[in-house]
């Protein structure tokens, strides 16, 4: 039986009696570093279903007839076969972007004898009482046919309907109609059936939920953005991660085929499509609802930088390790630099005119990119010095990310962390996945780091339950408590990491391709892992400025099992102590705190803990470990804590 956070205290104090308190210092007025606003942020990769299926709202798969199956996620009923009754047709020197389309063809159809049904991604979540936006696409050939569009359940029960009566003729035109959902389900369907006879094109057919993300038609699922913001993270990159790069060069990310219209906008396979053979996703592509215009939105909505992650011209390196010529590395470079165009110039210009046009005349002041994903050796850093010339003479102060490679150690990080530093980039990007204990290991990876010239961004991060590419993984408490301990010495080392990143990010139960992820998704629900509120509690509790913290005069760093850090935050005038207990038992420290400014007397901890190391979160349970908050007192400038086996202390005193 899971114990409460109050017999967990009591129990750490009893087993704590006796024990020799632990004693370290806390010098608040002893500043070692400035923390930047980007601290702490996250990563997004459209992986495990994270946009289309997750968090776009789009219920309806493959709703241009796109995919490489023409009718994958449709079913065709009819109660009379008629040759060519529905057709796919392509129109691909018409319209590349979007070449195919459905057309319909009826002679006096009634209910049930010709319809599409569209499955959706796993099916479609709907809720009771909320109203859903059907749109469509539709050329008219010969007028005459009426939609009647339906949600129905796993039983074929209808739950919410609507009808259309196309009657314009000509061009493409556009119609919509809203209706509301009678029950709540988890796995519905969109079910259209044809009244009547006539010819009719149809693309484009769409169905959005009207509990979007800040109320936007055909935006974000908003539950999913609201964990995002409640993380008030510093920065967003995206949009990957390996999709950056492609399985070859001709389905890398193009972030200019993602703007514009959606219509417009050129569907791609999604690379974990069939990345691994025990997860195959043959029905994962890119639709890109959620674009680069999208992303910059995000950000704002979120109050995070933009932290996009351009293709420098070279595909994965685990799968074709296909490059650009140098001398066809043009058009990489000017995607780079038309991309600053969009996000920060006037409106007088190319791009800046193009950002306005879809409704956003203010730049988005994007301030770094990153050229190319986690990519190595010497064609990377050969395209990587190309791109930095160009950049950097037209946007000197701009800064720009660049790769360290797969793996935290080893030869090839050897070789791009000296040829990066002798290259004075503004930002290496360091990735680690490794078994929690690593991560205990290297919560002092950054005490010897150069404290001048190139900062660290830890892009990737997340500990491993089992291994690294194993579906065995999961968000243990144990993998959330070790990123802590190592994310004590991030933050202590603060004038060195300038930003971190977990990664990936969401995960669609049904969908996904790799574990341990932050976030998880179905088609109605999502919570935060154990993993997840370490992020968070980081990221709410940043500071300003990193002071001293010593255990016997050093950094606390593992002796013993502890591990710690502290800042202080000039804005809401707080003393924010973070600690962690990595031990199997219950520890109790006595915390010294020294500065001239009055502190407060009373204070409240906040302990992320649970007494079992393999406990995880679930839609069962989605808060079975997630902080809980306890008030304490400081008495004679120190503060007792009686710290709970394997948990997460976050000490927050108000100065006066």
């Amino acid at each position: 039986m899971k114990k409460s956070l109050s017999a967990l205290l009591i129990f750490a104090a009893t087993c704590a009696i006796g024990q020799t308190k632990k004693k370290y210092n806390v010098q608040y007025d002893e500043i070692k570093a400035d923390v930047q606003p980007t601290m702490w942020g996250v990563f997004f990769e459209d992986i495990n279903m994270g946009a289309d299926g997750g968090i776009y709202a789009e219920l309806v798969k493959n709703r241009s007839f796109e995919f490489y199956k023409p009718l994958m996620g449709w079913t065709i009923k009819r109660d009379k076969f008629n040759e060519g009754d529905i057709l796919v047709v392509n129109r691909k020197d018409e319209n590349t972007a979007n070449p195919r389309y459905i057309r319909v063809k009826a002679n006096n159809a009634v209910n049930g004898s010709l319809s599409l049904t569209n499955e959706g991604f796993r099916g479609m979540g709907v809720k009771k009482d909320l109203g859903y936006d059907f749109s469509v696409m539709y050329r008219q050939k010969s007028p005459g046919l009426k939609l009647h569009t339906e949600l129905v359940d796993s039983t074929g029960k209808v739950i919410g309907a609507g009808e259309l009566s196309p009657s314009e003729t000509g061009d493409w035109k556009k119609q919509s109609i809203s209706f509301k959902s009678n029950a709540t389900v988890q796995k519905a369907k969109l079910n259209i059936w044809f009244e009547g006879s006539g010819e009719i094109d149809l693309d484009m057919i769409s169905l959005f939920p009207q509990d979007t993300w800040k109320g936007r038609k055909g935006g974000f699922r908003s539950d999913m953005v609201q964990l995002l913001a409640d993380m008030k993270p510093g920065f967003i990159r995206f949009p990957g991660g390996c999709i950056v790069e492609g399985h070859e060069l001709s389905t890398r990310y193009q972030w200019k085929k993602t703007i514009g219209p959606i219509e417009e906008r050129q569907l791609i396979i999604n690379r974990w499509n069939t990345e691994f053979a025990h997860r195959p996703a043959p029905d994962y592509f890119q639709t890109f609802g959620l674009g680069f215009f999208e992303y910059f939105q995000l950000a704002e909505d979120i109050g995070a930088q933009p932290l996009p992650i351009l293709n420098c011209g070279m595909a994965c390196q685990f799968n074709t390790a296909e490059v650009a010529a140098i001398d066809e590395l043009d058009p990489y470079v000017q995607d780079a630099l038309d991309l600053i165009e969009f996000a920060n110039d006037s409106t007088d210009t190319k791009w800046g005119k193009v950002r306005a046009e879809m409704g956003h005349p203010k730049p988005f002041n994007l301030k770094m990119m990153g050229v190319g994903n986690e990519n190595w050796g010497p064609q990377y850093v050969e395209r990587l010095k190309i791109f930095t010339k160009a950049i950097k003479d037209k946007y000197p102060d701009f800064k720009l990310v660049n790769s360290s490679g797969t793996d935290p150690d080893g030869e090839r990080f050897d070789y791009l962390n000296t040829t990066l530093r002798g290259m004075k980039a503004d930002i290496i990007d360091e990735h680690y996945y490794r078994r929690p204990e690593w991560f205990l290991q290297n919560a002092s990876r950054y005490d010897n780091y150069p404290r001048n010239g190139s900062k660290i961004f830890a892009g990737e991060y997340a500990a491993q339950s089992d291994k690294t590419v194993s579906v065995d993984n999961k968000n243990t408490l144990q993998c959330a408590i070790a990123e802590a301990a190592f994310m004590t010495g991030l933050e202590r080392n603060a004038d060195v990491v300038n930003m971190a990143s977990y990664a990936p990010l969401f995960a669609h139960i049904d969908g996904w391709q790799w574990t341990p992820d932050l976030i998880w998704v179905d088609n109605l629900n999502s919570y935060g892992t154990p993993d997840y509120y370490v992020q968070k509690l980081f990221s709410v509790n940043k500071g300003t400025q990193v002071v001293a913290m010593t255990g016997d005069g050093k950094a606390i760093a593992g002796t013993d099992g502890i591990f710690g850090s502290a800042v202080v935050d000039r804005k809401s005038k707080e003393l924010i102590i973070k600690m962690v207990n990595s031990n199997a038992s219950a520890q109790n420290a006595e915390i010294s705190l020294g500065g001239k400014v009055k502190l407060s007397k009373n204070g409240v901890v906040t302990v992320l803990s649970a007494d079992n190391l393999n406990q995880t979160n679930s839609f069962q349970a989605p808060k079975a470990v997630s902080p809980q908050d306890k008030a304490i007192k400081i008495s004679g400038g120190k503060v007792s804590l009686a710290m709970t086996p394997n948990s997460f202390n976050v000490i927050k005193i108000k100065m006066l």
